[in-house]
């Protein structure tokens, strides 16, 4: 996830290599496994790009094995169906020769209809609170020297927390409510297409985060085995993410080792544009 966003743009920005098939990489300094929102991104493309006219308006993915980052991915595009005004995609992303994520998405021609929505929640603007690379470099001193050099290097995508603990270790135990402005870092092309494989990508930063609230666990104790299992995204109106967006999240359950996680994303002026629903692994070490 660190990395400034027209690295991310080149990440997504995939090969094709035949009908059908497209080729994406992993950036060079993850050491561990593929982030879950640069693969669900990266589908995203792949189907995207076998669409003409019509707009993404759902998602539903599903993380079946950790993907290597030394290594390509390969998105086998299914051009499901083509109607009059739906359009369907399945995309099968392989390493190694095995299916690492599926994805199915679903296109829609632009028409109007009825309209409502919840109210975004009232909260301070994005300018009142502290970007992230200065709270990252207050706050870095507390992780080990071999986490802290990650933690520090500076992201695509600023993310300001409205309510989080400073203490990285052992948070305080709370409700299951989680809410951040997010934005790109530096300005995007017009191309709302591009702009929706973004924000899955940014969609799976915070997500997982909210269940583990009422708990008091953090990622960086050494306690907790932690992954995406399926992730789904619906799109509702067109949006900007190089304007900042609030992401609205929840937790309604946990159990089983599985935490459940919504999330609304709202422009600064109030219109929900997307909305995310989760499933991760949450498994405590003994």
């Amino acid at each position: 996830m660190n990395g400034t966003i027209q690295e991310v743009l080149e990440l997504l920005d995939l090969e094709q290599i035949e009908v059908n098939i497209f080729r994406g990489i992993s950036p060079k300094d993850r050491w561990q496994r593929v982030f879950g929102g640069q693969v669900l991104g990266q589908a995203l493309v792949a189907a995207s790009r076998t669409v003409e006219q019509r707009v993404c308006h759902s998602l539903h993915a599903y993380f079946i094995r950790p993907g290597d980052p030394r290594v390509p991915i390969l998105y086998e595009v299914d051009r499901s169906r083509d109607g009059k005004s739906f359009t369907t995609r399945r995309v099968v992303a392989i390493q190694h020769g095995q299916q690492i994520f599926n994805l199915a998405a679903s296109f829609h021609v632009p028409e109007p209809g009825l309209e409502h929505q919840f109210d975004m929640p009232q909260v301070p603007g994005p300018e009142t609170l502290e970007p992230e690379d200065v709270r990252r470099r207050r706050l870095a001193h507390q992780l080990p020297e071999a986490v802290r050099e990650h933690f520090m290097k500076p992201g695509p995508i600023d993310v300001r927390p409205l309510e989080e603990d400073d203490d990285l270790i052992n948070p305080k135990k709370g409700p299951p409510y989680h809410d951040v402005w997010l934005k790109a870092k530096g300005t995007m092309p017009d191309d709302l297409a591009l702009h929706q494989c973004v924000l899955a990508y940014a969609s799976d930063m915070t997500l997982l985060d909210t269940c583990l609230i009422p708990h008091g666990v953090s990622w960086y104790s050494g306690r907790l085995q932690s992954a995406s299992l399926d992730h789904a995204m619906w799109f509702h109106h067109p949006f900007r993410v190089d304007d900042w967006l609030l992401y609205s999240h929840d937790s309604p359950c946990a159990g089983g080792a599985r935490g459940f996680n919504r999330g609304m994303m709202f422009t600064r002026e109030g219109k929900l544009v997307a909305s995310v629903a989760q499933e991760g692994l949450i498994r405590l070490r003994s």
